[in-house]
This record gives structure tokens, sequence and C-alpha cells, in this order.
């Protein structure tokens, strides 16, 4: 049984390091070179939507596994839930699903905003410039919600490896 937790915590670590890092990496990194790369704003959007529905086909499934893995990881406040409220311990575990489920609600706001229909709006130059701008400033907001959301699950997610 010690081996099955350890590879279901090494899992959760993995799938967090894909969630968190590429999510890192899409706001801090690609964003900001593409703006240097490409002039036009269409030509970013399209650019950005391409790299993130790559990123979506990995960050998806690992945040659907991130949430199985953590609902086993934390299988025993399952069994005694009177251990959550009244424990630091269940308190934060508490703070940080409410956080990882708002996390994926923003996440799919992200993503609706990005149809199928708007991408190839943009892609084929039937767009209204303010449409753009506002697409564009939007999935801005989004994404540093959700990378600094993500970062607040990964502090708390210290927290509850400390032993609070």
């Amino acid at each position: 049984m010690v081996i099955i937790d350890a590879l279901i915590v090494w899992v959760h670590l993995v799938c967090s390091s894909i969630w968190v890092g590429g999510s890192i990496f899409l706001g801090i990194v690609l964003a900001p070179e593409i703006k240097n790369l490409k002039h036009d704003i269409e030509d970013r959007l399209s650019l950005m939507i391409r790299f993130g529905r790559k990123f979506n086909t990995f960050a998806l499934p690992s945040f659907l596994i991130l949430m199985v893995t953590g609902i086993y990881n934390s299988r025993s406040f399952v069994l005694h839930p009177n251990e959550i409220i009244g424990t630091q311990y269940g308190q934060i575990l508490i703070i940080k699903v409410i956080v990882a489920v708002a996390i994926l609600i923003i996440y799919f706001i992200h993503i609706r905003i990005f149809s199928s229909k708007s991408e190839e709006d943009i892609t084929s130059g039937k767009f209204d410039i303010q449409y753009l701008i506002s697409v564009r400033t939007k999935i801005i907001w989004l994404g540093r919600i959700t990378v600094f959301l993500s970062i607040i699950v990964l502090l708390l997610a210290s927290l509850l490896d400390s032993g609070i």
C-alpha cells in the first residue's frame, strides 16, 4: 500500500507540474515573447490560441488527474468528515479544494471564450478590432488569475505537506 500511495503522490506532483508550469510558461514567457514576434493583434491572438489548444490537450487531463489523486490523498478526511473542520490540516484542505474548484471554473470560462467559431473568425479575418481587444483582455486576466490561484494551491499543498 505504501508504494501505491507514493506512486499516487508522484502522479499528483507530475500533473501539478504540467498544470502550474505550463500555465506560468504560457503567461509569463510565451505571451510576452509573442508580443515581440508578432505586431498584429490578430496574429498574436491566433498564435496564442494554437499554443493554448495544444496545452489544453495536456492541461485538462492533468488537472482532472490532480483532482482525482487529491481526493485519494485526502481519503482519511472523507472517511472521517469531522476531522475536516476540527483540524487545521482539514481547514487548509478545504481552502485548497475551494481554490482548485475556482481554478476549474475559470479554466472552463477561459476555454469557452475560445470556441472553435471564434477561433475561425479570428484566423479568417472576420472580426471587429474591439472584439479582438476584448477577447485578448479577458484571456490575459483569466490567465493571470489562473496562474495566481495555481500558485496559491501550491502554497496550500506545501502547508499540508509540512504537517500543519
